[in-house]
């Protein structure tokens, strides 16, 4: 967010600084986060109750994507600079660039060169390298006065402190997201094959509501962060109100789709009629969807948070749904099954927004004060 409000502040100097010090210190923390993830891969899978079955495969396609880390991180780092400056349809465009040519590798790699799941990890990052050179070309062309130069890769005390403490928060905030994912990942997998089979597929389907969230959630951030740079807080009020009513609607219309639709995505994911895989999933769906919405309304504070700087609300308020989210799968998932999950989470997302709201009522109420 700090791109955004250095825009809005039409601060070019500092965003070319923020710019390079984004290259060399996320290039160095994603080497040693990469070696890190390798060398405690075959431990993780194995506490998360990896069946044995699918053990090589899960280490065959992760040990290639660890490997390869440098191109999600360009490809996000060149994407976040687009969004940052309002250009999402740019950055839309190459998003769907990725997606069509992973999809191309995909056939080509595994039906016609028959790699196996190799060949999906190798497409992944060669679509993700893909797009971030074309986001990467276009950023020299369309804001060639944001692209940072030699003289900008010197060493920033005070942006060095500033961006640290903005992407450790937020790093804690997404590790913590994912750590708990997994350790979730791991309370299904004491259900056997057939109910990860159909944990899986709900995943893709919650990918697809989710998309339409975090998507809201990063517009959020943008707008409220330029206007918050450029000193507008009437207008970063009204863009959380009307966001955060844009995205209660959106919650509700898709949690319903989700509701109805649950036993032909379960169905068309799974590619088959087996009831043991796909009624526990059609059940985690409809009861998920009832709380939905509430996830909806915790990424418009996420987008709120972020844009004024305020990131360690998120995590704070992650770290309680996710502590709630595993804890509750462990000691529900062998009574209720798969719908133990979804519980689990809906009661967190609860928590979530009762977080965020305290939180949001404190800020604004501190902020008065200061006007």
């Amino acid at each position: 967010m700090l791109f955004a409000q250095f825009y809005g502040m039409h601060n070019e100097k500092n965003f070319r600084k923020e710019f390079a010090l984004s290259i060399w210190a996320g290039l160095l923390i994603t080497a040693i986060l990469s070696i890190l993830s390798l060398l405690f891969l075959r431990p993780l899978l194995r506490m998360m109750q990896t069946p044995d079955n699918v053990f090589p495969y899960v280490i065959s396609y992760l040990t290639i994507i660890l490997c390869s880390l440098f191109a999600t991180y360009f490809y996000n780092l060149f994407s976040n600079v687009l969004r940052s400056v309002g250009d999402t349809n740019a950055s839309l465009l190459f998003l769907f660039v990725s997606i069509l040519l992973n999809t191309l590798l995909d056939i080509l790699f595994i039906a016609v060169l028959h790699m196996g799941i190799a060949g999906g990890a190798y497409a992944t990052v060669i679509s993700q390298l893909f797009s971030a050179c074309c986001c990467y070309l276009y950023l020299r062309k369309r804001y060639p006065m944001l692209i940072c130069r030699k003289e900008d890769f010197t060493f920033h005390k005070t942006l060095l402190t500033q961006t640290l403490s903005y992407g450790i928060v937020s790093a804690l905030h997404q590790s913590s997201l994912y750590i708990g994912k997994l350790l979730v990942q791991g309370a299904v997998n004491t259900l056997g094959t057939s109910a990860i089979a159909s944990y899986t597929a709900t995943m893709r389907v919650e990918g697809i509501v989710n998309a339409f969230s975090d998507s809201g959630s990063q517009s959020m951030s943008i707008l409220i962060a330029q206007n918050h740079g450029a000193g507008n807080k009437k207008t970063v009020c009204e863009g959380f109100h009307h966001g955060l009513l844009l995205l209660v609607l959106s919650g509700i219309l898709l949690s319903a789709i989700m509701f109805l639709t649950s036993p032909i995505c379960m169905m068309f994911l799974i590619g088959s009629n087996d009831e043991q895989i796909i009624a526990p999933g059609i059940s985690y769906l409809k009861v998920i969807s009832i709380f939905y919405v509430l996830c909806y309304i915790g990424n418009a504070f996420v987008g709120f948070f972020r844009g004024v700087g305020k990131v360690n609300i998120p995590f704070i308020a992650t770290t309680v749904h996710i502590t709630l989210r595993v804890i509750l799968s462990y000691l529900l998932v062998e009574r209720l099954g798969l719908p133990a999950v979804a519980i689990a989470t809906g009661i967190g997302w609860i928590c979530v927004v009762f977080v965020h709201e305290f939180s949001y009522l404190k800020y604004q109420k501190r902020i008065n004060k200061s006007y």
